[in-house]
């Protein structure tokens, strides 16, 4: 009796061991995955570590770590929009200041690339408040910066530019309406004087 309650208790243990030892190694797959994409990410092949972020990603929706190597994936395929997306869901999830700063720079230099300035400076201020010493986000920062006001100098010029050659087309056009209005003139006049000598030619 006492023999056979030992065996029924040795095999719950194991029963128990083994699922305690299945658990993390269903846990770990996750980073299983993220470390190939790692690997992948490192030798350019950019597709494949974002197939790898992914599954991390579906077997662990709050991964962060995958989904911010996610990030970094599609941003090096050059699908900014995709990328912009990714770091803003990070972005909302209450990461420590460092993480956070770096997902808005990230995000950041995606609107940049994708063209969206202004918005890439807010995301750059984003990550100078959540890390102040994020040296890279300042320097982005006045780039972006430069960029946009060289931006809006040139549609500025371009402004000018079109309103003075709206300007010269409208002087033009009141140019040709007084030369129609002199010419017109002229040939009346001169149309009144062949009348003229028409008629004293006729007396004679």
């Amino acid at each position: 009796m006492i023999s056979g309650y030992n065996s029924f208790i040795r095999n719950i243990f194991i029963i128990a061991l083994a699922f305690i030892t299945l658990t993390p190694v269903a846990g770990q797959k996750e980073k299983k995955y993220t470390r190939q994409g790692n690997k992948n990410y490192s030798e350019n092949s950019f597709e494949d570590s974002e197939m790898l972020y992914r599954r991390a990603i579906d077997i662990d929706p709050a991964f962060n770590k995958a989904i911010f190597n996610l990030g970094d994936a599609l941003y090096k395929q050059e699908k900014y929009d995709e990328a912009v997306n990714n770091f803003r869901q990070l972005s909302e999830k209450g990461l420590e200041k460092e993480k956070l700063s770096g997902s808005f720079y990230n995000m950041g230099n995606s609107l940049l690339k994708s063209g969206k300035i202004e918005e890439s400076i807010e995301a750059y201020k984003n990550a100078l408040r959540n890390d102040p010493g994020n040296m890279e986000a300042k320097f982005n920062l006045a780039y972006a910066q430069d960029l946009l006001e060289q931006q809006q100098k040139q549609q500025q010029q371009q402004q000018d530019k079109d309103q003075q050659q709206e300007k010269n087309h409208d002087q033009q056009k009141d140019q040709n309406k007084s030369d129609n209005k002199n010419n017109k003139q002229e040939n009346d006049q001169q149309q009144q004087e062949q009348q003229d000598h028409d008629r004293n030619n006729n007396k004679e």
